[in-house]
């Protein structure tokens, strides 16, 4: 009778099944699992950033070409190159004498 005490305490006193060796691995494998789900999160969000970043670049420079097209269309205008003609060159529309209709 004594034998089949002893197995009880036996027992009980291990409460886990399995030596800790096991418990170690998978308590090293559940840090690393957390580890790496941490850094994607984090990578994540400086992605995140970048995009956000390159987004205002964008906008940025949309901005300018905008302006630019303006400022290219001004300096295509014919009344301007008419009045640099005139004002910087000395030029003069042609008279009806001066026209010469090639056929």
């Amino acid at each position: 009778m004594k034998r089949k005490s002893r197995k009880r305490n036996s027992r009980k006193k291990n409460r886990f099944p399995g030596s800790p060796g096991i418990w170690l691995f998978f308590l090293v494998i559940l840090m690393g699992e957390l580890l790496f789900y941490t850094w994607c999160r984090v990578q994540c969000v400086e992605a995140g950033y970048k995009i956000s970043q390159e987004k205002k670049g964008w906008s940025r420079l949309m901005t300018i070409q905008k302006n630019l097209r303006v400022e290219l269309a001004g300096l295509k205008s014919p009344e301007r190159i008419a009045r640099i003609a005139r004002n910087e060159f000395g030029l003069v529309m042609p008279g009806p004498r001066q026209i010469i209709i090639i056929p």
